[in-house]
């Protein structure tokens, strides 16, 4: 379901010692010993779904969507990434559902942002999906602190009811909060970091909420966790993204542009930027991900990703076929100079662009992966993100690194906590 090509000889990263590498990663990774194997939940973590999970999730989306017109989902990094991600994938450009809408806070620290989401919700029914593994995250808990007020003053005793609670199924402030008030209540599983989340709770409630198949998301997620468990460093598509990259960076190549000229991916660009920067950026080591949106970007990176300094890796996400799209017409007098376009699509022209900017940048200097998938929906989507966990995983351990902590984010947070005279800090 997943195509993965490469400018250069692959043939030549895969030598004796590489493979050896990689199947012993690819030994440790499945029989879950590597470093931080007790993260690796996600793994099998759709073979281990049940009917009654899903049912249960469905419920709550659809009870969501009848006592709301917003769903607003409090979290940051991968307790929202993830939703975030697949929603603005699937839902129209500008149609959006006049009836619902999935909203989000928590991921900054805005008193305007607050303040007028508050203000836009006042005519509107209102039900809140806060999710954190402990309920101290200072992003996510500021916000609900506020919105938990807006709730209660505005509904009574009904906020209960409107508030869903994801969480560790036995510890941490929320779970207490939860279980004091009443909420509603779902499960951060405890063998899932957040940015491999997506397919749990975290990410299946916010994403059924908003009317999209959740059973096709996993079902895409499913078949890539069967088909990519094949250890064959040439034909397994997260084996070879990871080989690639890792081969680069040893080369130099330490900063990763990820392009696509698809839209309405940008946000599983910035759910892969978290996924990669959290995962491989680590004891002065990995792979910087940045990410651009062309042809729109092409206008202004563009001139830098050409003829910059030539420390970058190029990969491109491509989607192969679309569901919508316009034909260029011929015009009477030409005087836009296009009538040579007439009769040509404008995914097909988004197809040669492709050809044409990897053609530009390879004469620039700039080495490339494609990673094409066929069409966007549940089922594709649901196979692409499960490849980038598998293939991140890989690429980390390439690195000799524990893929599933973050300890470099406690820094800022400390620094922040002694300026504003936090007790104990």
């Amino acid at each position: 379901m997943i195509h993965v090509t490469y400018s250069g000889d692959y043939a030549d990263i895969i030598t004796q010692g590489k493979e050896a590498e990689l199947r012993h990663i690819h030994e440790n990774l499945y029989a879950k010993k590597g470093q931080g194997s007790d993260f690796l939940g996600w793994l099998d973590w759709t073979s281990g779904l049940s009917e009654d999970f899903l049912n249960q999730l469905k419920t709550a989306a659809e009870r969501i969507r009848k006592q709301a017109d917003v769903l607003i989902v409090i979290g940051i990094g991968g307790s929202y990434l993830g939703a975030k991600a697949v929603i603005e994938a699937l839902q129209p450009h500008f149609e959006k559902n006049p009836e619902f809408e999935v909203l989000f806070a928590g991921h900054q620290v805005s008193g305007s942002y607050l303040k007028q989401l508050m203000n836009y919700i006042e005519d509107k029914e209102v039900a809140l999906n806060v999710i954190s593994k402990s309920g101290t995250t200072t992003e996510p808990a500021l916000a609900f602190r506020f919105l938990q007020k807006y709730m209660e003053d505005r509904y009574g005793n009904e906020a209960a009811s409107r508030i869903y609670v994801t969480t560790d199924a036995e510890k941490g402030a929320l779970l207490s909060l939860a279980k004091e008030k009443g909420y509603n209540r779902f499960v951060v599983p405890s063998d899932i970091g957040g940015r491999y989340s997506v397919f749990t709770s975290v990410g299946l409630l916010p994403i059924a909420a908003a009317g999209f198949d959740t059973e096709q998301l996993v079902n895409g997620a499913h078949a890539a966790e069967k088909e990519l468990q094949a250890f064959d460093v040439h034909d397994n598509p997260a084996i070879r993204y990871a080989a690639v990259r890792h081969d680069l960076y040893e080369k130099g190549y330490t900063n990763e542009v990820l392009a696509t000229f698809e839209p309405k991916l940008s946000f599983v660009q910035e759910w892969w930027k978290q996924l990669f920067g959290e995962s491989e950026g680590k004891d002065h080591k990995g792979i910087f991900p940045i990410s651009v949106v062309y042809t729109t970007d092409l206008h202004s990176l563009g001139q830098y990703i050409q003829d910059g300094k030539r420390n970058l890796l190029e990969s491109f996400l491509v989607v192969d076929e679309v569901d919508e799209d316009l034909t260029v017409f011929e015009a009477e007098n030409d005087a836009d100079q296009l009538n040579y376009l007439a009769g040509t699509s404008l995914h097909d022209f988004n197809l040669v662009a492709y050809k044409g900017v990897s053609e530009a940048h390879l004469s620039g200097g700039v080495s490339q992966i494609g990673i094409h998938m066929k069409k966007l929906d549940e089922y594709h989507l649901g196979y692409l993100l499960y490849f980038y966990m598998l293939s991140c995983a890989y690429s980390a351990y390439l690195l000799d690194i524990n893929p599933f902590n973050q300890p470099g984010v406690e820094d800022y947070k400390t620094a922040i906590f002694r300026l504003l005279k936090k007790p104990g800090y």
